[in-house]
């Protein structure tokens, strides 16, 4: 199952984009990822917002706030164009989120950390990529 994260300088995203950012990563991941939309597969796609006190994000050049997303996904659940395609959107779910423009886009890092198969465990048992793949060809779309 997926999961991602972003971490934010605090103060980076507008109100309104730090009260849906959470949702909207998570939405973006499970799309990239070719999950069904069903409650089950959205109610396991965690999301995490990170943020950091003022002064702890900092380049050599200046302060502007940077944006760090880490997705976390099974191993091969990404084709080399799903990966871009993630990459491009949870950029620009970020920029929006933070009321910034595509002029900003390299201050969006997006790394996509594939998990082994084998090393992930939910309900206290080992699940696979192959077991997510039979689940998902046995869930309906919600919509």
């Amino acid at each position: 199952m997926p999961m991602i994260r972003l971490t934010v300088p605090a103060g980076a995203l507008t109100e309104e984009g730090r009260g849906r950012v959470q949702r909207d990563l998570a939405a973006v991941l499970l799309r990239w990822e070719g999950a069904p939309d069903t409650a089950f597969f959205r109610a396991q796609a965690w999301s995490y917002l990170v943020e950091l006190p003022e002064g702890a994000q900092r380049t050599a050049e200046d302060d502007a706030p940077r944006f760090l997303v880490e997705a976390t996904v099974p191993q091969g659940a990404l084709s080399e164009r799903r990966r871009a395609g993630l990459v491009e959107e949870a950029t620009k779910t970020v920029l929006a989120a933070a009321g910034l423009g595509p002029d900003d886009a390299l201050r969006v890092w997006v790394l996509v950390h594939e998990q082994p198969d084998g090393t992930w465990g939910a309900g206290g048992s080992v699940i696979r990529h192959a077991d997510l793949v039979a689940l998902a060809k046995g869930q309906h779309t919600d919509a």
